[in-house]
């Protein structure tokens, strides 16, 4: 499912238009892009937690070359699925 087939989903789900929905959905992901940069957890019940996850500093190969290369450490973000998520795809 891509973008445009969620907004489709949540317009005829919520019984709204598609602009509104359009909306919404990147209201949300705002939302959650802002809390992410702030290092906060958006943890929605059921469903699960967006968090950042810390990226260690590592040594790894260049593949053309075959030379190491310094890959710095780094801050990622990550989702742990909910329980109500996890039983319903199971």
């Amino acid at each position: 499912m891509n973008k445009t087939e969620l907004i489709a989903e949540v317009a005829k789900l919520a019984d709204i238009s598609r602009t509104v929905a359009n909306r919404a959905i990147d209201a949300t992901l705002a939302a959650v892009t802002g809390a992410l940069e702030k290092g906060d957890n958006v943890t929605l019940v059921g469903f699960g937690t967006f968090y950042v996850g810390e990226r260690a500093a590592r040594i790894s190969k260049n593949p053309r070359t075959g030379q190491d290369i310094q890959i710095s450490a780094s801050h990622v973000p990550r989702f742990r699925a909910g329980k109500g998520l996890k039983d319903s795809v199971n």
